[in-house]
């Protein structure tokens, strides 16, 4: 059923809505690098012993473990320290903009490896749904608030949202097959997680002055930082591998990206501001266009 993919891809996205605007603040006082590395090792112990406890491991096809070698080195841990260090320097709304290009990336990709075709009415869903994205988060920002201030080259922003974008979008695609074959996606999230806080430890061995935080850890610190990455690393993570393994690539992409639309109401929750016209019309036009892809 095809409703049950979309829905997945759609929960995704509200995760992904919600962890990265309680990842701002806590990534940064840590810095990108450390936030990382901390969300990295907490989860991957947090899912892995999810998956023990439910015994996921013998889903797992092994003879994949290319495609997860070099989904976790790209999509994990390339593409989530340029996504962390993009939001702390241009802010939840900036950085989801650039993320919702992952739809269309994914697509291109699909369609030149895996050969993956999509109708005419499935694609003009998926562009208004894009459009309406993008429109959502162009002229539904308040320069205003704290949240949406840019820090640093607009240049630089924009450069690592479309390599956290690229690289993301690769990463899943990359999982595809592993997933076709059988394998859970909780399981198959557990063994990227494993894989990223492995390369990410060995990595912060390097005594070098980017590796490290001033910030004093406290236990409350700690859990601003696990909190959204067990929302985005193990929950929407793994909705979205279901979703990519049992619909088309690229538009579980475009629904697995309707985080930019998502995150103005939780923004607004957050610093008292509704969203501005433009963004309620986005908003309408993302339901528009889920809505033709689900009825044709």
């Amino acid at each position: 059923m095809v409703a049950i993919p979309i829905l997945a891809a759609v929960g995704a996205s509200t995760g992904w809505a919600t962890g990265i605007v309680l990842a701002q603040a806590p990534a940064r006082r840590l810095g990108a690098f450390e936030f990382t590395r901390i969300q990295l090792v907490a989860c991957a112990a947090i899912v892995s012993l999810l998956c023990s406890v439910l015994g996921l491991w013998p889903s797992v096809t092994w003879e994949h473990w290319p495609a997860f070698v070099a989904s976790t080195v790209v999509g994990i841990f390339l593409g989530n320290l340029a996504m962390i260090e993009c939001l702390r320097l241009g802010g939840p709304r900036r950085t989801e903009l650039l993320l919702s290009f992952k739809g269309p990336l994914v697509a291109l990709m699909a369609f030149v490896w895996l050969g993956e075709r999509v109708s005419v009415m499935d694609m003009v869903g998926a562009l208004v749904v894009l459009a309406s994205v993008m429109v959502t988060i162009q002229f539904g920002g308040d320069a205003r608030s704290e949240s949406d201030r840019l820090r640093g080259s607009l240049w630089r922003v924009v450069l690592l949202g479309l390599v956290a974008t690229a690289c993301q979008g690769l990463g899943f695609l990359l999982m595809k097959p592993a997933m076709l074959a059988g394998t859970d996606p909780l399981a198959a999230s557990s063994v990227r997680l494993l894989g990223a806080a492995f390369l990410i430890s060995c990595v912060a061995l390097w005594p070098a002055r980017v590796f490290r935080s001033d910030a004093e850890m406290t236990p409350g610190l700690l859990g601003r930082v696990v909190l959204p990455g067990v929302i985005g690393y193990v929950v929407s993570s793994s909705l979205l591998l279901y979703a990519f393994a049992h619909f088309h690539a690229g538009l579980a992409a475009v629904f697995g990206s309707l985080s930019p639309v998502l995150v103005l109401p939780i923004l607004w929750l957050k610093d008292g501001r509704p969203p501005k016209p433009a963004a309620v019309l986005g908003a309408i036009g993302a339901i528009v266009g889920a809505g033709i892809v689900v009825l044709f």
